[in-house]
């Protein structure tokens, strides 16, 4: 169908919502009105009709790839799984957050990137993904070979963005090394032994390779102008290293001082959407409501929970006053789009693609009802 019309929807546009309805030409949005239902026009019931969902960083692929601890599941399988509930979730354009760290010592955290790259691309080639797809590459900037393992990603797939990141004992997230120990502890089930290694050989890795491989990975990133993020900023040192290094985003700062100091800086602030929909990080760190009550929030990511976008996206105005519902939206639409470069989606504006979600708030909690990439619906 060349023209489809929804109508009878309450349109979250970019600074109210309004009832409407809204026409899709050769996927895009073609034309946002008021009044009378147009003829043939699908009737949305009073449903809310959002743009379509951009997500920056989840790993949740890799869940579906090992579904439970040293069981890996058919990779294509995996990934077309992931995609049918990311696209559920009303996410249209996902960039999938592959693991760049080699290190076989630590049980998890070595991904399967180059695999799931492939499959991922070989599902798209074949036209079988629902949503959208790029690669964020998720670098561990002390883990030796990183920057090979980074390039040759490159060389291979479509990456649009690069995330530095550094999981040593004292750095970070782990500002102390009790903190990395009992994480990871209650993560991987290690005896204190084990622990013992693995801290010794993560502090070693950091003073060898964390300095050096961070400023080739900027330099790369940069030369192929892929966007960078910084991550697990702490300090203002790591806000200035963040400047320097030209991040655009700051992901899941773990202090105040830090998230107030990217947000000044004209650095986009991300954090995740299941910290807000359960009051507080999972860690222990800053909570994403306290930095939107400070107005330094700038995008939220569904990390580990796909659906947790629409609840975040909803609860916010009610958890925060002087937030809107459109503010919201954007922090999981627009706000995400401009970060990576893609001023083509996120927004009901005519012109843009066609990327929307109809959203039901008959329930408990709001829920996705139909989602359209392009025009064309994939869920």
């Amino acid at each position: 169908m060349d023209e489809i019309i929804l109508a009878n929807a309450q349109l979250v546009l970019e600074d109210e919502v309004r009832r409407g309805h809204l026409v899709i030409r050769d996927g895009k949005i073609a034309e946002i009105g008021e009044g009378s239902v147009p003829a043939g026009a699908i009737d949305l019931a009073g449903d809310h009709l959002l743009p379509g969902f951009v997500e920056l960083h989840t790993d949740h692929v890799e869940g579906h790839l090992y579904p439970r601890p040293r069981v890996m599941w058919n990779a294509f399988a995996a990934v077309t799984a992931y995609d049918a509930q990311i696209a559920a979730a009303g996410i249209t354009t996902v960039f999938d957050s592959l693991r760049v760290w080699p290190d076989k010592k630590a049980v998890g955290m070595d991904g399967d990137a180059p695999l799931l790259a492939a499959t991922i691309d070989e599902a798209a080639r074949a036209g079988l993904l629902r949503a959208e797809h790029h690669v964020h590459l998720r670098c561990e900037v002390a883990a030796d070979g990183v920057v090979e393992d980074a390039q040759a990603l490159m060389e291979a797939c479509d990456v649009r963005l690069v995330s530095l990141m550094d999981h040593t004992p004292g750095q970070r997230q782990f500002l102390t090394e009790e903190h990395f120990r009992a994480y990871y502890k209650k993560k991987s089930g290690m005896s204190d032994a084990e622990m013992d290694v693995i801290v010794a050989d993560r502090l070693q890795a950091h003073e060898r390779h964390a300095r050096a491989n961070r400023e080739r990975l900027v330099a790369i990133a940069r030369a192929r102008g892929i966007v960078l993020a910084s991550h697990d900023d702490a300090t203002p040192a790591h806000v200035a290293e963040a400047v320097t290094d030209g991040v655009a985003i700051a992901e899941f700062p773990t202090t105040v001082e830090a998230a107030q100091g990217s947000h000044g800086a004209g650095i986009r602030v991300l954090m995740g959407a299941p910290n807000v929909v359960r009051g507080g990080s999972h860690t222990g760190n800053v909570a994403a409501g306290d930095l939107a009550w400070r107005g330094v929030l700038d995008i939220m990511s569904s990390d580990y929970v796909p659906g947790s976008l629409l609840l975040a996206a909803f609860a916010l105005p009610a958890l925060v006053e002087g937030i809107t519902l459109p503010q919201a939206v954007a922090m999981v639409s627009a706000n995400p789009a401009d970060a990576a470069g893609m001023g083509d989606r996120g927004r009901l504006r005519a012109g843009l693609r066609a990327d929307l979600l109809r959203v039901s708030l008959a329930g408990p909690a709001p829920v996705v009802r139909t989602v359209w990439r392009q025009g064309a619906r994939v869920a």
